[in-house]
């Protein structure tokens, strides 16, 4: 079972904008050093060439053994469990906060990664990639054995036979389901990448569906995605201000025993006041 202490670990940091950064590439991993995103995914998988796997490996054991991104967790994506590829990519993430997955049909591949990555109480969690048909389809067994799940949208259209829409209406269900498989078991779950960076509005309403399915954040793939995703996935100073106010009407001595109170003009219930309480947590 993933670990319970880890998702509770992790409750607490932000994942508002998690940037991957190949690991073949040096000075892109360099300048990860000095960006505000909240954690940082080291990519051995799609973006690096065959030819390149073993200076990347090299690079990325280098990074995750000089905690090269502070405080900020720092995860690991491997090739396939299965692969002789995948093997020496644990190896070369010792350390690491967390292990991702690719293409996790269900739970078998996880199994697979954690017979590789062992049973030592240090050795990292696993995270897996949600971008096939079968893992929209097993998500709930998923999610039990991954301490988080990322939205793969570009080999999930891929297998779906799909076209990418502006809207992202036909991948809407698979988001769903990746956040409510996350949040019955207490996980951590991120939205997909936005590949055309020159569409600095289409990422924005992005986002700003992402959150208002519930996600963690936003997988970033440029510097320049980082702030943008912070501020869509944090809650607005009018969001902030709102909670207050509505925590302070349950707070009156006439409310405190209500279930249900009129607040500037709608009827609203307890678990409104939760809600902003949760809001506030997050913006602490």
């Amino acid at each position: 079972m993933a670990s319970s202490s880890w998702s509770k670990a992790l409750s607490r940091p932000r994942f508002r904008s998690t940037l991957f950064v190949p690991g073949s590439h040096p000075r892109a991993i360099e300048k990860a050093r000095t960006l505000t995103c909240d954690a940082v995914i080291l990519d051995l998988e799609d973006a690096v060439g065959d030819s390149d796997k073993h200076t990347a490996r090299a690079a990325v054991r280098d990074a995750v053994a000089a905690r090269a991104f502070g405080a900020r967790p720092t995860v690991v994506r491997i090739n396939a469990p299965g692969s002789e590829a995948g093997a020496e990519d644990i190896r070369a993430a010792r350390g690491a906060d967390a292990i991702l997955v690719p293409k996790v049909n269900g739970p078998a591949e996880l199994a697979a990664a954690r017979l590789l990555v062992g049973q030592r109480p240090k050795e990292a969690p696993l995270w897996a990639m949600v971008e096939t048909s079968a893992a929209v389809l097993s998500l709930n067994a998923i999610a039990a054995e991954a301490a988080g799940l990322v939205l793969g949208a570009n080999d999930l259209l891929k297998a779906m036979g799909a076209r990418h829409r502006p809207d992202r209406a036909n991948l809407l269900a698979a988001m769903a389901l990746t956040v409510t498989a996350a949040r019955a078991h207490g996980r951590i779950a991120l939205d997909s990448v936005h590949n055309d960076l020159t569409d600095k509005d289409g990422f924005l309403a992005a986002c700003a569906l992402g959150r208002d399915f519930g996600f963690d954040g936003k997988t970033v793939i440029h510097p320049d995605q980082i702030a943008p995703a912070q501020r869509a996935f944090a809650p607005s100073p009018e969001e902030t201000a709102r909670a207050r106010r509505l925590l302070d009407a349950f707070a009156l001595p006439e409310n405190r025993d209500k279930g249900v109170i009129a607040f500037e003009g709608r009827m609203v219930e307890r678990l409104d006041a939760e809600m902003a309480q949760r809001l506030l947590d997050e913006d602490s």
